[in-house]
């Protein structure tokens, strides 16, 4: 007879009867979750995220997860990219397909036929979502198993996942964990929902050569998201695909076979001269600007952990040797006084918001400045939470140019009484471009979140556990006050750097793995240590002192 046995359901905050052997599903199937906003699709237990089929056999804390949590999200938009892969082995036979990276809303995705040639016609991305249409329908199961990896391999190749095969080559785990939806085989640093039956919002869309896979509306999460196009950025992601295309390091397990075959140091001189390169041509773009008349104030602007500060600097450099005198404002110093300060739904200060700043003071000192005028520039107490002046005068000379870092310099509001001829405004991220493999992509905000888990532990004081809790505070203000003026820019800096991950993961598995067990935050840190697993580390004394990573891991030639 099953063993009986007591489970804590955060949910309702009471204990449940069950016997050994029972999921979550089974629960679900008995007890009312009323506090739901939307179907579960997964369950935190013992503060790791697991999937609603996974089996307890001893007394354990669970917590059930909706598509309105950001795990529950991640769950839903993985089983749609199993789902999608299932339905383009249906109804393309011998097709490829290629996840790449998030965009406008949606997901990038690419298909190509035996000789590598893309092909993705209106024509097939309906027939393709026809055929999601139905799987959802028939509500068919997702199969949990694990093998040994050499069995798993030959699983992958098979159905020829080539870049699956390598990665689990370069890894050189014993056992692997691993998907079936039928006769189709995928794998996913995650869990997945029990069923297709649970992923009936979704929509494709055509768009460039390829389509976009979008999972529900965050807003209205009955209805799939729509897209919003940002060339932009798409552009800025495809300059360092083709990059990663020409370099043969486009997956982790390419990245993986270099740092194998000695060739680490390669790697990272080429990642550092693009950022070189790219930094000089927005120099001399917006040399030329200035001197036609224009451009004398520099907007830099990007989401959190982007390497901002770095940026700026050696963009002063560049500009520098366009005989150009680079002279620069901190944003901050223009906080209202603390009193004044917005406050959010929570009812904390706001200091994300926009008016958060004294936006007519800025607009008029930089107009002045503009005119060649000396103003004398405020200093932000953090101390006290009031601007102070203290006698620093600034006034540009002729070849003097302003450059101003801040989240919201791609945000019209910011500088509205200043001419538009007079800005040039420059968006900065990670846009990261290295895949796990063609059906897993590298999230940018999990390479921005690791770079900030780094820094914050390493010259802020902070935790781990604390940066994971303001994670998603920081995320809210950069969907708010970033995200929608990113198309702005003069100019787009990717500042992901292809090698980063590698050096990166011993740093931040060691800080990871001082979260405790039973807090929450554990969920997140025991995802990005099994995301970091993949990748085989690079010795960080590789990395010159220049590089903009140096801002995360220290050792830099600059002063921050």
């Amino acid at each position: 007879m099953p063993a009986q046995l007591k489970v804590y359901c955060k949910n309702i905050d009471r204990y449940i009867d069950i016997e050994g052997g029972e999921t979550p599903l089974d629960i679900l199937g008995r007890v009312d979750i009323p506090s739901m906003a939307s179907r579960p699709v997964c369950a935190r237990i013992n503060n790791k995220n697991e999937s609603l089929d996974f089996p307890i056999y001893t007394p354990k804390q669970i917590e059930f997860l909706g598509i309105e949590s950001s795990s529950g999200h991640r769950v839903y938009i993985r089983s749609l990219c199993m789902m999608l892969y299932k339905a383009v082995r249906d109804t393309l036979p011998g097709t490829s397909l290629v996840i790449e990276h998030s965009i406008s809303r949606g997901y990038y995705c690419r298909l190509s036929d035996a000789s590598g040639k893309i092909v993705a016609t209106p024509a097939m991305v309906d027939a393709l979502a026809d055929r999601m249409r139905v799987l959802a329908e028939a509500d068919i199961p997702f199969h949990r198993d694990e093998q040994l990896t050499t069995d798993v391999i030959e699983h992958f190749a098979a159905q020829g996942l080539t870049e699956k095969v390598r990665l689990l080559s370069t890894t050189h785990d014993l056992y692997t964990t691993y998907y079936r939806l039928d006769d189709t085989y995928d794998s996913y640093y995650g869990c997945l929902v029990p069923s297709t039956g649970y992923l009936s919002v979704f929509a494709l869309h055509p768009y460039r050569e390829g389509f976009l896979l979008t999972g529900p509306d965050a807003a209205n999460p009955a209805l799939p998201a729509v897209p919003v196009d940002q060339p932009k950025l798409f552009d800025a992601f495809t300059a360092h695909l083709e990059f990663n295309r020409v370099i043969g390091v486009r997956t982790v397990g390419q990245l993986n076979e270099k740092v194998a075959d000695g060739d680490s140091a390669m790697v990272i001189n080429v990642g550092e001269s693009l950022h070189e390169r790219s930094i000089s041509i927005i120099a001399a773009d917006i040399a030329r600007r200035f001197r036609e008349g224009g451009a004398r104030v520099v907007l830099i602007a990007g989401p959190s952990s982007s390497g901002k500060t770095t940026f700026t600097k050696r963009l002063s450099i560049q500009l520098l040797t366009n005989l150009l005198k680079p002279r620069m404002i901190s944003l901050d110093n223009y906080f209202v006084n603390r009193d004044d300060t917005p406050r959010d739904e929570f009812g904390e200060h706001d200091f994300e918001s926009l008016y958060a700043l004294d936006l007519e003071t800025f607009n008029s000192d930089l107009n002045l400045l503009i005119a060649g005028e000396a103003v004398e520039v405020p200093y932000y107490n953090f101390e006290t939470g009031k601007r102070e002046y203290r006698g620093e005068i600034l006034r540009l000379d002729p070849d003097s140019i302003l450059l101003i870092e801040g989240i919201h310099g791609l945000n019209p509001e910011l500088t509205a009484t200043v001419a538009e001829q007079m800005k040039y405004r420059v968006y900065i991220s990670a846009l990261t471009t290295l895949a796990i493999d063609d059906h897993n992509w590298v999230p940018t905000t999990d390479n921005r979140l690791l770079r900030r888990i780094i820094r914050d532990y390493r010259y802020r004081g902070s935790s781990a556990v604390n940066t994971l809790k303001m994670w998603p505070s920081v995320r809210r203000g950069e969907e708010r006050w970033i995200f929608p003026y990113q198309e702005n820019a003069d100019a787009m800096f990717n500042s992901s750097l292809i090698y980063e991950l590698g050096v990166i993961k011993d740093y931040a598995e060691a800080v990871l793995r001082s979260v405790p067990r039973d807090i929450p935050e554990y969920a997140e840190a025991h995802r990005l240590r099994r995301f970091l697993s993949y990748f085989n580390s690079i010795d960080e004394r590789l990395v010159p002192s220049t590089s903009l990573l140096r801002e995360f891991l220290g050792g830099s030639t600059f002063r921050y």
